[in-house]
């Protein structure tokens, strides 16, 4: 008789229990990435919203801008890290393939041997790693799951490139994500459109940088008016996707986090969705610039900080960026 499998002693649903965030501590204003593009304070403004972003120093790595976003999601959890399955880490800023940011961030953190792997899915990041660390909870894998998106995009900006230069930022964002007796993350409405992959990339590949011998590090460009048009059009119909999989409604919400990419489209989204003007709406990217991975949880430990956003409210998350990928979902906040 062939042997059964033991089903799986998990919880029934998962929600967020805790976030954190990390800015580094340089601010940098319009004015000092004008020093290196033929442009204007009023025209960065006008076309992203962007006013300032926060770039990383020397000792701002990845793994201390994790690690620091990380302690205040378990405390903010009540929590200890002991208690902590797995570890997931969205970034495209980690320069080493291998060994993953993730296995370090899981013993400095004082885990007991948590899992811990990393994901690139760009400004997605974050969504990504929610779903997983849903399936994880509820398939018994884990008890507790931190989820990071971390970023320091700023090695990764060409200044001189008037297209991009002024978009991105650093920083760190960490939730920590556990049993409920409730739904408190929804159905994922998650996907990718590859064909589209060269609307946002990395400008030559590491090998070409090295054999090439090239004197120009690799950056990331993107086709702004694609990604811009395909944002606005496109992603709004999967953020209704996201509510009808959840079961509610624009009249339900209580906040929309969009990725924090761009002032105008997340203004397009919140006209296209028609959202009642009871929803708080994310506008990190203000003073935050675009941190890929880490926006959405950013945005997130903000608006609970400020007030803008209290525990218990429902809300709407998007991310969308490079690949072109996208992922959605509804969660109540911790």
């Amino acid at each position: 008789m062939t042997a059964k499998i033991r089903p799986a002693k998990g919880t029934a649903h998962a929600r967020i229990h805790g976030v954190g965030g990390y800015r580094p501590t340089r601010v940098v204003p319009n004015e000092e990435i004008l020093k290196h593009i033929d442009s204007s304070d009023e025209w960065i403004r006008s076309r992203s919203g962007i006013a300032t972003r926060h770039w990383a120093g020397p000792d701002e790595t990845v793994a201390e801008m994790s690690l620091e976003a990380a302690g205040k999601a378990v405390a903010d959890a009540g929590i200890t890290a002991e208690q902590i399955g797995a570890v997931i880490i969205a970034t495209v800023s980690h320069f080493k393939q291998t060994p993953s940011i993730a296995a370090e961030i899981a013993d400095r953190l004082g885990t007991e041997r948590a899992a811990a792997f990393d994901i690139s899915a760009a400004c997605a990041g974050f969504g990504y790693g929610l779903t997983l660390a849903k399936g994880l909870i509820i398939d018994g894998s884990a008890e507790y799951v931190l989820v990071v998106g971390v970023e320091r995009l700023s090695d990764l900006t060409d200044p001189t490139d008037r297209s991009t230069a002024f978009l991105f930022g650093d920083g760190a964002g960490a939730a920590i994500v556990g049993p409920a007796e409730e739904p408190g993350i929804g159905p994922s409405v998650w996907g990718s459109e590859g064909d589209k992959h060269h609307a946002i990339e990395q400008t030559v590949p590491w090998d070409a940088y090295r054999d090439q011998h090239l004197e120009k590090f690799p950056a990331l460009r993107q086709e702004g008016q694609t990604v811009f048009r395909w944002a606005v059009f496109e992603m709004a119909k999967v953020a209704q996707q996201a509510l009808d999989a959840s079961g509610v409604t624009t009249e339900d919400l209580d906040v929309f986090i969009p990725h924090q990419a761009n002032m105008r489209i997340i203004d397009s989204m919140v006209k296209t969705l028609k959202l009642p003007d009871h929803v708080t709406v994310a506008r990190d990217v203000e003073t935050t610039g675009n941190t890929s991975a880490a926006s959405i949880p950013l945005a997130m430990e903000r608006m609970l900080a400020t007030g803008q956003a209290r525990s218990g409210d429902l809300a709407l998350v998007i991310g969308f960026g490079a690949g072109l990928v996208y992922a959605a979902t509804v969660v109540t906040l911790p």
